[in-house]
């Protein structure tokens, strides 16, 4: 069984970081009366868009995440993305309610956290050697020769 514990870990941050988005926004809701859409009010919209921005942006990074973890192995770096990007998104959440630093640091740090696991598995795919003569490739060609 393989387990990648960098790529579960940050998974389960952002499964909770998902649930505290979702909270955030049905208080707006229920604080303003509105149940269906954002009844064009400002700070629904805004927390709605914290949350469909979380969304938008998620599923890119943890699947990076977990194929650089698998291809590459563990590594601090990669401990450092994935919880850069936890702390990105709940900067750019804070941010949409005023604190405006908070959202360009947290747009920031997202784009590069994404940039850098994409050219990091960029590089994993292109410069990693590889062995045509391990056990397995073997044992397929000589399967296949039989």
């Amino acid at each position: 069984m393989i387990i990648l514990p960098i790529s579960l870990t940050i998974a389960a941050g952002a499964a909770l970081l998902n649930l505290w988005l979702s909270i955030r926004v049905g208080r707006v809701r229920t604080r303003e009366k509105i149940f269906v859409g954002d009844g064009g009010n400002d700070a629904v919209i805004r927390r709605m868009r914290a949350h469909s921005n979380f969304v938008e942006n998620s599923a890119f990074v943890l699947i990076l995440l977990a194929l650089v973890e698998l291809g590459i192995g563990s590594s601090l770096w990669l401990w450092g993305a994935g919880a850069l990007y936890l702390v990105g998104r709940i900067l750019h959440a804070l941010g949409m309610d005023g604190m405006m630093w908070g959202r360009m640091a947290g747009t920031i740090i997202t784009i590069l956290t994404q940039l850098g696991l994409a050219i990091t598995a960029l590089v994993a795919v292109y410069l990693t050697p590889v062995s045509f003569t391990s056990s397995a490739v073997t044992e397929t060609v000589a399967a296949e020769a039989r």
